[in-house]
């Protein structure tokens, strides 16, 4: 082989390796996920039965609750849908309903895609807030009804499910166990794994919370992986061949018009 030809091979293969390699290199930091809190650490077999310590995020259990309209409502029912949710009461005067009023800009912002989110305030004063009470509160701020929710049910429910599932207290130090209320909006991803905790006033970590909820919402389960991934890691190889073949088609071309006659 002469010079020119070893050439074109080294272009054929090391442009396309080049490519892949720097966009694989700008593009490994281009979207910032949120990160995932809240973990149980156990012990797993792999397939050659070598046991590996295995992270298993925690997932926040189901709860059912009892919404404004009067309708019961589960965790389970919103399957696909990223989650939203703070705690209040309605005869709060102090932090409550400046929060409803961010929330309601929250799902303002989703109104042509009131699917994707759900929003949830959950009261840590049930024995007060009956179905019409959430109603007329739900109401002052012109809730829809399908995609936020305010919901009660049982109180002792409702604060283990705060304090061991959302994980308030660890979110917010200040919380009173006693008497839930804290200024904290939780984001909760499909799978139901807390992503992030925002402070409900605070107009950088709402900006951020905005951004969070479609970033969670087009990650893709690696357990579930799309089908172009697995061609990831041959990809190297799958340039070097596309290298070879275009140097060989080459190698033809020319030999052909060697042998044609002048």
């Amino acid at each position: 082989m002469n010079k020119k030809g070893l050439l074109a091979l080294l272009l054929a293969i090391s442009l396309p390796m080049i490519g892949y390699f720097l966009v694989k290199y700008f593009s490994k930091d281009a979207v910032h996920m949120p990160r995932k809190y809240f973990f149980d650490s156990v012990q797993t077999i792999n397939k050659n039965g070598k046991k590996l310590d295995d992270t298993i995020w925690h997932k926040v259990k189901n709860i059912q609750f009892t919404n404004q309209l009067g309708k019961k409502v589960s965790l389970d029912d919103l399957k696909g849908r990223i989650i939203v949710l703070d705690f209040f009461f309605t005869s709060c005067p102090s932090i409550c309903p400046g929060l409803a009023r961010n929330m309601k800009r929250l799902q303002d912002s989703y109104k042509k895609n009131d699917t994707i989110v759900q929003f949830i305030s959950i009261s840590v004063d049930p024995e007060t807030d009956s179905v019409p009470r959430l109603r007329r509160f739900a109401d002052r701020y012109n809730a829809n009804h399908d995609s936020w929710w305010f919901v009660t049910g049982d109180k002792k429910e409702i604060y283990d499910f705060a304090l061991q599932e959302i994980k308030a207290s660890i979110a917010d130090p200040k919380v009173d166990t006693a008497f839930i209320h804290t200024e904290k909006f939780f984001l909760l991803d499909t799978n139901r794994i807390v992503r992030g905790f925002y402070n409900g006033f605070d107009t950088v970590q709402l900006a951020r919370l905005a951004m969070d909820i479609p970033t969670v919402m087009i990650e893709r389960n690696k357990k579930a992986p799309s089908i172009f991934r697995d061609f990831i890691p041959i990809l190297p190889v799958i340039f070097i061949a596309i290298g070879i073949l275009m140097f060989a088609m080459t190698m033809l071309n020319k030999n052909k018009k060697n042998k044609l006659p002048y």
